[in-house]
């Protein structure tokens, strides 16, 4: 019969994630970091569509600056600064443009 299908049997095929390659996610030392597209199975489609889940993206994380760490008064006490933890300048890299900036920090000019 063209055009039945059984339910419960899921629309898409099973495919490589296109975020992780398969990898199911990302080594950083000894620590393993899951892909958030595939959940670290390595594929989606079927059961594992992304798409199908209706759940937005998480958010992306506060600065370093914003971390709640800085409400400890002894860690807040150790650094002189929060940007620049003490180095007195900044460093920010874009990685489309394969370039990378140091500037001073707003303390270094106090």
């Amino acid at each position: 019969m063209s055009g039945h299908r059984t339910p419960g049997v899921a629309v898409s095929d099973r495919i490589t994630c296109p975020e992780c390659d398969g990898e199911r996610g990302q080594q950083l030392g000894g620590l393993f970091l899951a892909c958030r597209f595939c959940g670290g199975l390595g594929w989606v489609g079927g059961a594992n569509e992304p798409a199908e889940r209706g759940e937005e993206p998480p958010p992306e994380p506060p600065p370093a600056s914003q971390h709640k760490i800085w409400h400890d008064p002894y860690v807040a006490a150790q650094l002189d600064c929060r940007y620049c933890l003490g180095t007195r300048q900044l460093t920010s890299i874009d990685e489309e443009a394969g370039t990378m900036v140091t500037a001073p920090c707003v303390c270094a000019t106090e």
